[in-house]
């Protein structure tokens, strides 16, 4: 059943996509706000309780609706599945940015990509070149590919073998999501928050994609150049700062050929790399701090949307296959 719930939510969501500004968001924006304003004094001990809630509540409470209606309907407990999974899992939740940014680059309207990678990804990209520009843009549509598709679908498809159905979208997506919010309320609303809490929720959410961000780099190898992508996952992944991000982005610009990693303007993305000061000389088969590869250029944003749909074939197919063993089996 995890399959075709995959698969109709997928469908739906390129018929109907959420809007840019949807209920969802702003609701689960209101929630993990409304959990720290209440839980969080500030203490140590603070961090584990706000996070329990905002995350672990709603995973309970969708959990116990699922046992309940699957008792009743199979075909029910599939609705309800699907209907999740159009909240938490979805390319159409982050492509548009994507291809909005590669619309203004064909129109040779580099402001406009630069406005709308700094609406996207709340950074400053006024002074970005334009090489920087394509690699920012590669490298947060990779991740978040990852993040809103095959992380969720990871998840999604190991609980509902285990007969808990959405458990694992609703987990990955609110433990994302913690952490994204956390970040960007101490980062860009400088607002008082507890450091504690940031950092658990990072960390506990690195933990949740440990397994999900090596499939995917594993998928991209697969259908793109395996031998160089697990090359440059084997030498390169340590290039950024976090290492669940590091393998799939050097997976990916092996398997694409893209050099992604390196140098970037002050002030645009300072967690992204370990390597900030070092150089990407155009040209150059592979410039320190940088992966191999050939410096980004426009047709390397169509092999990224390639290289991302590939893999999802690849994966619907696998689940396809099992649940046919399951069938006959």
């Amino acid at each position: 059943m995890s399959f075709f719930a995959v698969l109709f939510a997928l469908l739906i969501e390129q018929l109907k996509p959420l809007p840019r500004d949807n209920w969802v968001h702003d609701m689960l924006v209101a929630w993990v706000r409304w959990t720290g304003r209440n839980f969080d004094a500030g203490k140590p001990h603070h961090a584990g309780v706000v996070w329990g809630i905002s995350v672990g509540l709603p995973v309970l409470l969708v959990t116990a609706v699922y046992l309940v209606v699957a008792q009743y309907s199979l075909l029910l407990a599939l609705a309800l599945d699907v209907g999740l999974l159009y909240l938490t899992l979805g390319f159409r939740q982050f492509s548009h940015y994507y291809t909005d940014i590669r619309d203004a680059l064909e129109r040779r309207d580099e402001a406009e990509a630069r406005r709308l990678l700094a609406e996207w990804r709340h950074l400053d990209a006024s002074e970005m070149p334009r090489t920087e520009l394509l690699r920012h843009v590669i490298e947060h549509a990779l991740l978040a590919a990852h993040r809103h598709v095959f992380g969720v679908f990871f998840w999604f498809v190991v609980f509902s073998a285990l007969g808990l159905g959405p458990l694992g979208a609703v987990l990955y997506r609110m433990a994302e999501f913690s952490s994204r919010y956390w970040g960007y309320r101490q980062r860009s609303m400088d607002a008082p928050a507890n450091d504690g809490l940031l950092a658990l929720s990072r960390r506990l959410f690195s933990l949740i994609d440990h397994v999900p961000a090596r499939l995917t780099a594993f998928g991209f190898a697969v259908v793109g150049n395996f031998e160089e992508a697990i090359n440059s996952w084997r030498r390169d992944a340590g290039l950024w700062l976090y290492p669940n991000e590091g393998v799939i982005l050097a997976a990916a610009a092996g398997a694409v050929g893209v050099q992604l990693g390196g140098v970037a303007a002050p002030g645009v993305t300072p967690d992204r790399s370990k390597t900030f000061t070092a150089g990407i000389q155009a040209g150059t088969a592979s410039a320190e701090g940088s992966t191999g590869g050939v410096p980004p250029q426009p047709g390397h944003l169509q092999s990224v949307v390639g290289l991302v749909w590939r893999s999802v074939v690849l994966w619907m197919l696998l689940v396809a296959l099992l649940s046919l063993a399951n069938v006959l089996g």
